[in-house]
């Protein structure tokens, strides 16, 4: 079968129509290549050694779609810069256009390492393929990801994706990338394969198009994948005290997870780390308060996208709950959410680890309680009441023993509810690793 994969996925779960119509494509396809078989046996190791071939790749950067550019691109290219937890002897990935309301053609892709400090790529970029072309259509509402392409990588490598668009689209986007990417100027057309930085004339702050980097790695054990808010996006990891940032430096708590798995887990026990935070989302859906802008992007309806969907994933660290109660939600509220994700997870066979929420002092008096309500879940039996597989206590992290309901001032970034740098870094020397390399596939 061919490595391309095509999804059309709305804003949260595949309806069962889509799965439906998913499941007829790959029945016709299976009959096709059955029907253009020779009648000459296989060997009988050859389905084995396919599956080994699929379980060996794992996603290495994630950075989940949350809408459309409010900047339309036309007829020219984007690159964008993804740092890379692990790293293997080739790499593939996913395009999104989730969120599009047309199909969206890209002419070109390539691949290349990066320094990570500008648009220059380090050596020519490698062309990507999708099904052995050049030139891909997503779908509106869909996705794709490419065959692989033959880059080498190590863990921690920055590695410069680029994508040449024609016409004119409304880009699928995440937010916050928490550094400086690059586009070409609109009508200049395909300059993937520039490894001159040259013709990147401007700069965002966002990821555009590009949602998923895997790699290819048969020694590596599983993906784990942060899933939450902007305390898992990233916000407050560029603070490193007043008047001071460091955008592009990848310190958000789980780029020193990831570092920590390089550093400390022998080599049986490597893991990839993949960031699918969305700043301002809810665990739940039923949140009443929840900005409009924000509607289908909780945890519960984003899960089959964000997570079920990325490759390799053995276990989730689910760092969910602060939002919903400013939105309105109440403990119920969020333990059902909690449930139902962790139901899932469990049930595709991924292990779950999650923090209680953390402390913020906006919070009401009867926000405290339904804080309490969920910690207490939480940190039954150390494991969500035999719901979860374990427990990660960022709340004792960054509370201050002064006044606990508040962040500890030396992490906090003003806010009162994101932690800085060495509130990040704080947070990442917590969790308890040979926890997390409990979730090896094998």
């Amino acid at each position: 079968m061919s490595s391309l994969l095509t999804r059309t996925l709305g804003r949260g779960r595949t309806s069962k129509a889509a799965r439906s119509a998913a499941g007829l494509a790959l029945a016709l396809a299976a009959c096709v290549l059955a029907a253009s078989t020779p009648t000459t046996a296989a060997p009988a190791r050859a389905g084995s050694d396919q599956r080994a071939e699929a379980k060996a790749w794992f996603t290495s950067w994630a950075g989940s779609q949350q809408g459309v550019s409010s900047t339309r691109l036309s007829d020219q290219s984007v690159r964008m810069i993804s740092h890379l937890s692990q790293g293997g002897d080739a790499l593939r990935i996913r395009v999104q256009n989730s969120f599009g309301q047309k199909p969206l053609t890209v002419d070109a892709a390539t691949v290349a390492r990066s320094d990570g400090s500008g648009a220059a790529t380090e050596g020519k970029p490698v062309p990507v393929t999708f099904t052995g072309r050049r030139t891909v259509v997503v779908p509106a509402g869909g996705e794709v990801w490419s065959d692989p392409a033959r880059l080498r990588t190590s863990a921690q490598d920055d590695v410069a994706v680029s994508l040449s668009v024609s016409g004119t689209v409304d880009a699928g986007i995440h937010n916050s990338a928490f550094r400086t990417n690059y586009l070409t100027a609109p009508g200049s057309g395909d300059h993937t394969a520039d490894a001159s930085g040259a013709p990147f004339t401007e700069t965002t702050g966002s990821t555009y198009l590009v949602s998923a980097v895997d790699v290819h790695n048969p020694r590596l054990r599983g993906t784990l994948v942060a899933y939450g808010s902007s305390v898992v996006d990233g916000a407050g990891s560029t603070d490193c005290g007043p008047g001071c940032e460091r955008p592009g430096a990848n310190l958000r708590w789980t780029d020193d997870v990831a570092r920590r798995i390089t550093r400390e887990l022998p080599a049986n026990r490597q893991f990839t780390v993949a960031n699918a935070g969305i700043g301002g989302t809810t665990s739940a859906a039923t949140c009443p308060r929840t900005d409009p802008a924000l509607r289908g992007l909780d945890g519960v309806s984003r899960l089959e996208r964000d997570v079920l969907a990325l490759h390799g994933v053995t276990g989730v660290l689910y760092y969910y709950g602060t939002n919903d109660l400013g939105a309105g939600c109440d403990a119920g509220q969020i333990l059902d959410s909690y449930r139902d994700v962790f139901r899932r997870l469990r049930a595709a066979g991924i292990k779950v680890y999650v923090t209680p929420i953390t402390p913020r002092p906006g919070y009401t008096e009867q926000n405290n309680r339904d804080r309490n309500t969920v910690g207490l879940f939480v940190s039954k039996w150390n494991n969500c009441a035999g719901t979860c597989d374990g427990v990660l206590p960022f709340d004792q992290v960054l509370r201050d023993p002064v006044k606990p309901n508040s962040i500890l001032p030396s992490y906090d970034v003003g806010d009162g509810i994101h932690a800085n740098i060495a509130g990040q870094q704080a947070l990442a020397d917590i969790v308890s690793l040979p926890m997390l390399a409990a979730s090896a596939s094998r």
